[in-house]
Parts: structure tokens; C-alpha cells; sequence
């Protein structure tokens, strides 16, 4: 095999590593994950994960960082108008995020493990929402008595919640978070909200 070639295999190994290191992390948390799975799912032994990646917290840093890099383009760039946010964070996290979100959630259960995975990838995402906010407030766009970062916040919470806890969502709304009839509700529901926010 000449250069171009064994270049070409190495990254077509580390990605199916990364694509197996996603299931198995995504599926069973940090702690759950075992690289001896991530290698049975990848069809490589061991050894060969740890020749691409140090162990596993550079394999569960990588795997997010792919995920969130590997959203479509202008998946994480907000809306010009503030009251269109709610609904178009929504849509991406149906769409495009609901792993990553449940792997989120096995962290924040995760007792033995104190230190957020990806953390500077989405920390970088998120202040740049908490400086979107700003620069619209700046515009005239947002209420002046409103804090940005508590704005970001409340986004998170009422475009996440409702799809990681379906149960709870079934409960109290009598519909399932994946129904399009949920979906098409909670967006407008969202959208009047959001006018209340950001009405001048």
C-alpha cells in the first residue's frame, strides 16, 4: 500500500472508532463505556484504539467535539430575530442532538466522574449564545432588565427538558415528545412565549 493509501486507511480506522466510541458512550454513559466495546463495535482490537487515542478521556473528548463539529452549517448560528431562538434550538436538538443530550444526562447522574467531557467545545457554544443574546440586547432587540446568561439558560431548558424526559412530557401533556402533533404544539407554544420575551 503506498502512502496516500495507509494515510486513507488510518482515517477511515479512527473514524469508525469514533463513530463506535459515540454508541457506546452515548448508550452507557462515561463510566458505562468499556473500550474493549468500542472496539468489538468498531471490528478492531484494543490495542489499536490506544495507538489513535491516548485512553479514554481523549476518545470521549474527541467523540463530542466530531458530534458538534459534524452538524450541519448553520446548525449552531441563532436566528437574527430573538423570537425565533426557542423554536430553531428546538428543531436542532430534535433533529440532530438527542444522543449528545443523552449522554448529558448520564453525566449530570454520573457521581464518580467530577469533570464535564468536551467541556471547551461546549462552553465555546454556549457563551457564544450567552454574546448573541448581549449583542441583541445592544440592538434593542431584548429587554434591557434581562440577563443574557439567564436567557441562554432558559432556552436550554425549555428546548432540552421536553425531549430528554419524555415520560414527564407524556405525563403532564398526554402527548409523546416524537409525536409531530407534540412537535408542532411545543414549537408554537415556544413562538408565543418567545413574543412575550422579546416584545418591546
Amino acid at each position: 500500500m503506498n502512502e496516500l493509501g495507509e494515510i486513507r486507511n488510518a482515517e477511515r480506522t479512527r473514524k469508525s472508532i469514533l463513530e463506535a466510541a459515540r454508541e457506546e458512550f452515548f448508550e452507557k454513559g462515561y463510566s458505562g463505556a468499556r473500550i474493549e466495546s468500542i472496539a468489538k463495535r468498531a471490528g478492531v482490537n484494543k490495542q489499536l484504539i490506544y495507538h489513535y487515542f491516548k485512553g479514554k478521556d481523549q476518545l470521549i473528548n474527541e467523540t463530542i467535539d466530531d458530534v458538534l463539529t459534524s452538524l450541519p452549517a448553520g446548525n449552531l448560528v441563532l436566528p437574527a430575530n430573538p423570537t425565533q431562538i426557542a423554536e430553531f434550538r428546538f428543531n436542532v436538538n430534535q433533529k440532530y442532538l438527542m444522543d449528545f443530550l443523552k449522554f448529558t444526562a448520564w453525566e449530570a447522574i454520573d457521581k464518580g466522574s467530577n469533570n464535564l467531557k468536551g467541556i471547551q467545545h461546549r462552553e465555546k457554544i454556549l457563551h457564544s449564545y450567552n454574546e448573541d443574546m448581549k449583542a441583541k440586547q445592544e440592538m434593542g432587540l431584548v429587554p434591557k432588565e434581562l440577563d443574557p446568561t439567564m436567557i441562554t439558560l432558559m432556552m436550554s431548558s425549555i428546548t432540552i427538558y421536553p425531549l430528554l424526559y419524555p415520560d414527564v412530557t407524556r405525563m403532564i401533556t398526554g402527548l409523546d415528545p416524537e409525536d409531530t402533533e407534540f412537535k408542532e404544539k411545543w414549537t408554537h407554544y415556544l413562538h408565543q412565549i418567545s413574543e412575550r420575551i422579546f416584545r418591546k
